[in-house]
């Protein structure tokens, strides 16, 4: 019972990441969701930066600090190893649903495009960025990544195993294509108000910080294939590698 249990868990968290995953799309486009990036009334500049400064710093602190491999290994002291994984990304994901309720409009227009052409390449460019971020997930394993392989092996009663290192298709182009992605997708935009400036300039600082973190945890834990992965192929931005 433990072991169902624990895998409708990790499958009502893999349920709610993903409709989080979706309305992100949507929040960031201003499109289909009820509350969006630019949506809702405008108050005080001041009070609104600071607001969402400190939004983005509770999803920026909750999803860095969960993810060291100091924190699991205290953290799975309380809470069963199957479900660690799930139970981090049901946090992510509530903190990420924190920031769309309370998120403050920031109306002021930084630019827009009013070009049909340059207009219709920021869209083209904005679905490109959430389709990479979706696609390199499966690339290496989506299902582990949000925690239901974890659960359904735990289910199963079989040995978790971590997942071997192996660098397909857009991993051979840059090392996280996942952040990537995100960047592109928070970027690429007609219509970019002060508002959504904040959150892609803060969204982007924080990837950048995170991933140098996430390169040492790497390095630990692949050793040298990792490190001869590094000098091979750029972090984040496609750029050739010097021989």
């Amino acid at each position: 019972m433990c072991r169902i249990l624990a895998f409708l868990y990790g499958t009502v968290s893999y349920l709610i990441f993903f409709t989080t995953f979706l309305y992100a799309i949507g929040f960031v486009s201003n499109l289909v969701v009820p509350k969006s990036i630019d949506s809702g009334s405008v108050g005080s500049f001041g009070q609104a930066l600071i607001i969402n400064l400190l939004l983005l710093s509770i999803f920026a602190i909750q999803h860095s600090v969960m993810a060291r491999p100091a924190f699991k290994r205290w953290w799975t002291q309380f809470v069963p190893p199957a479900i660690e994984r799930s139970t981090y990304v049901l946090l992510s994901s509530l903190a990420l649903i924190l920031l769309y309720w309370q998120w403050q409009p920031m109306d002021t227009v930084i630019w827009s495009v009013e070009n049909t052409a340059g207009f219709y390449a920021l869209w083209t460019l904005f679905c490109i960025g959430w389709v990479i971020v979706l696609v390199s997930t499966f690339l290496i394993s989506h299902f582990d990544l949000f925690g239901l392989r974890q659960v359904y092996l735990y289910m199963k009663s079989q040995e978790y195993t971590h997942i071997v290192f192996r660098a397909p298709f857009l991993y051979q182009f840059v090392r996280h294509p996942i952040m990537l992605g995100f960047i592109i997708a928070f970027w690429a935009t007609p219509n970019m108000t002060s508002g959504h400036l904040v959150f892609a300039i803060v969204t982007t600082i924080y990837i950048l910080v995170a991933l140098q973190f996430e390169e040492h945890d790497l390095t630990n834990h692949y050793g040298a294939t990792y490190k001869e992965y590094q000098k091979q192929v750029s972090m984040i931005f496609p750029f050739p590698k010097k021989k």
